[in-house]
């Protein structure tokens, strides 16, 4: 009797013991886990901080960068599109990407959230430090960007770019157009094209920096060298930051001047994309409209007499006279007849501006001669 009492004394505290022990054991997950939830909060926590910050930093860079033509909140990109590269930072103005863009693995990797982008020679980098060095010693940064000046007109001026000349600067420009164009193919053979660049040139009152702080690149177009097509445009952007103000319709007029320059009709590459072909109808019916309403003592004229005046294909006419609706009746030798009075119409109807956004006293004289 007195072994069991023994034996039962035993097994008692060793359950006891146990308990304890397991109980000690839930108490101390308890304490892990609740460590584990405090830390995960304040991480989270300083994440939020720190976005809250970024973004404050961000709108701050926005109300500064009005005062360089730069507006706070930059065209949203397409929904349902990823891109490699989530944010982009282009001098001190940080905006989100559209599309995947070609830049080096190794340099970049595979997917990264911000690449910081010299806003004078388009070098990327994928970490701040590296970036500010950068920005402080570029070669570009007091000089005129690459290329040849062709044309200037108010704050606005276009420099010329030979992508064999000026190989990485053009493939660096590429590359970052890239997050924004769905369809650009053209990144390091760039030889066979010239690029041209649209610059703000902010005014001497609005910044107190230095002179090479006063010019932007903010958009260009490609155009071949050499096109069977006649294509006088490759591709075409207007960077985020300064979209919805019209600026396409300056690289558009270009590029139409430039084809009354060389002596050939042409248009941009097809097929377009739908934004692009959203933007060049709007071009393309004021343009139609305003050498219609120029043309003297007729009160009708034919698609090609508006093609010849316009420097466009005449598909691209038709599809513009389609547009705005006032494409007349079908001649007997089969060509198509566009009413001036229906033209006037729909020009005070929509509340058209036909004025011209490219002013052809504005190129320069010796880029006229070398035309020539």
């Amino acid at each position: 009797q007195n072994q069991s009492q023994q034996n039962q004394g035993q097994q008692n505290q060793g359950q006891q013991s146990q308990s304890q022990q397991n109980q000690g054991q839930q108490n101390q997950d308890q304490q892990n886990q609740s460590q584990q939830n405090q830390d995960q909060q304040n991480q989270d926590q300083q994440n939020q901080d720190q976005q809250n910050q970024e973004s404050r930093g961000e709108r701050r860079s926005g109300r500064q960068g009005r005062g360089r033509s730069a507006p706070s909140r930059p065209t949203p990109p397409p929904k349902g599109v990823g891109s490699n590269v989530r944010h982009v930072v282009l001098g001190d103005l940080s905006f989100r990407t559209w599309y995947p863009s070609y830049y080096p693995e190794e340099l970049v990797g595979r997917e990264i959230e911000k690449l910081y982008v010299c806003q004078w020679c388009f070098k990327y980098c994928r970490d701040i430090v590296p970036f500010v060095a950068h920005r402080k010693l570029c070669h570009a940064r007091n000089e005129p960007p690459a290329g040849q000046l062709i044309y200037s007109k108010d704050e606005y001026t276009i420099y010329e770019v030979d992508g064999e000349e000026d190989q990485l600067f053009s493939q660096n420009l590429s590359l970052f157009a890239k997050l924004f164009l769905d369809n650009k193919s053209v990144f390091y053979d760039v030889a066979s094209f010239n690029y041209y660049l649209l610059v703000h040139n902010v005014p001497n009152d609005s910044i107190s920096n230095a002179e090479q702080e006063r010019r932007q690149i903010i958009g260009f177009f490609s155009k071949e060298k050499m096109s069977w097509d006649n294509n006088n445009l490759a591709c075409i952007l207007v960077f985020p930051p300064w979209q919805r103000r019209g600026l396409g319709k300056i690289l558009m007029g270009i590029s139409y001047e430039l084809s009354r320059l060389e002596g050939r009709i042409g248009g941009p590459e097809k097929p377009l994309s739908e934004l692009g072909r959203m933007g060049y109808l709007k071009f393309w019916q004021a343009r139609v409209a305003s050498a219609i309403l120029a043309v003297k003592n007729k009160t009708a004229l034919s698609v090609e007499e508006v093609a010849e005046a316009c420097w466009m294909l005449a598909e691209d006419v038709v599809s513009a006279i389609e547009a705005m609706g006032v494409l007349g009746a079908r001649r007997a030798d089969g060509s198509f007849v566009v009413s001036k009075g229906r033209v006037r119409e729909w020009v005070g109807l929509n509340k058209v501006d036909l004025t011209p956004p490219v002013d052809e006293e504005g190129f320069a004289e010796d880029y006229l001669v070398e035309e020539e």
